[in-house]
């Protein structure tokens, strides 16, 4: 348990599994659900009303630029009007950054809206993230990495639509009237998270484009294979029958004349550029 910026009453368990989440829970009635979703992981996105406080689970995300792997981590928040509990697994950038924002806006110091700043930070995250799921240039793996990426984009899409829900609940929630509403801001994370979602179908839809792509090239580059083959293959017919003719074990025409050999090489020749003369005109080289 850590009390992370002293001036506001918020308390951070970065172990889930750490005693003084049962503490707090017996202290601010916790329900024993709630502490049960923040010890087991991977849960949806949702927000959970009760009389003395708010839960919130919100999906921060992880990015590894060399694996190109995505994961979403829950953050659960306990919201209550004189206190923020937060719990996550481990480190995570979204504490790191509001903490670095917290000394700069002084109007957030309460409880509701350290926890704005929080999901405001995890929301900022999902679009540079969308930016860099790109396909750079192609590769013997590219359709690989096309799957890939379509799949990762299908959990993206269900992880930033339960968020969606969540902020949904919260702006209708928040009453805009109110002194010092969080209504604006809120609704500013609603409008990212909704552009985010369009990025989303966006790049799906690029990437199946891409995958159009990738396989009309493929067969392309298969068809342009076979055609080079198939003319390597007629051109060389006159000569595998030329010289199999002269392997016959009977007199031939030219048999003991000293340019015999000369006599088939400019057959070879004469055929071989007659029949790259007939492709070239019919335009298939």
């Amino acid at each position: 348990m850590q009390r992370l910026y002293p001036p506001i009453p918020w308390i951070h368990l970065a172990d889930p599994h750490n005693g003084a989440l049962d503490l707090l829970a017996a202290e601010h009635s916790f329900h024993e659900l709630d502490v049960e979703d923040c010890r087991h992981r991977r849960q949806i996105a949702k927000v959970t009303e009760h009389h003395q406080y708010t839960f919130i689970v919100i999906k921060t995300i992880a990015y590894d630029k060399e694996s190109q792997e995505i994961e979403f981590h829950d953050f659960d928040l306990f919201v209550l009007p004189e206190l923020l509990v937060t719990v996550a697994e481990g480190s995570t950038q979204v504490v790191a950054r509001t903490l670095e924002r917290l000394p700069l806006e002084p109007e957030f110091h309460h409880p509701s809206g350290v926890a704005y700043l929080l999901i405001d930070h995890a929301v900022d995250e999902y679009l540079p993230v969308l930016d860099a799921v790109v396909l750079e240039k192609p590769t013997p793996e590219v359709l690989q990495k096309i799957f890939r990426l379509k799949r990762l984009l299908i959990d993206f899409r269900r992880s930033a639509t339960a968020m969606r829900e969540v902020l949904n609940h919260l702006v209708r929630s928040v009453r805009p009237d109110q002194p010092n509403s969080l209504y604006p801001y809120y609704r500013d994370i609603y409008d990212h998270l909704v552009r985010a979602l369009d990025f989303i179908e966006s790049y799906r839809d690029l990437l199946t484009g891409s995958l159009d792509i990738y396989l009309s090239a493929l067969a392309k580059r298969t068809n342009d294979v076979i055609k080079l083959l198939t003319i390597y293959g007629t051109i060389s017919i006159p000569a595998v029958m030329l010289t199999s003719f002269y392997g016959m074990n009977v007199r031939l025409p030219l048999e003991h004349s000293p340019y015999a050999v000369h006599f088939v090489l400019g057959v070879l020749a004469v055929t071989t550029v007659s029949l790259l003369s007939y492709f070239w005109r019919k335009g298939w080289l």
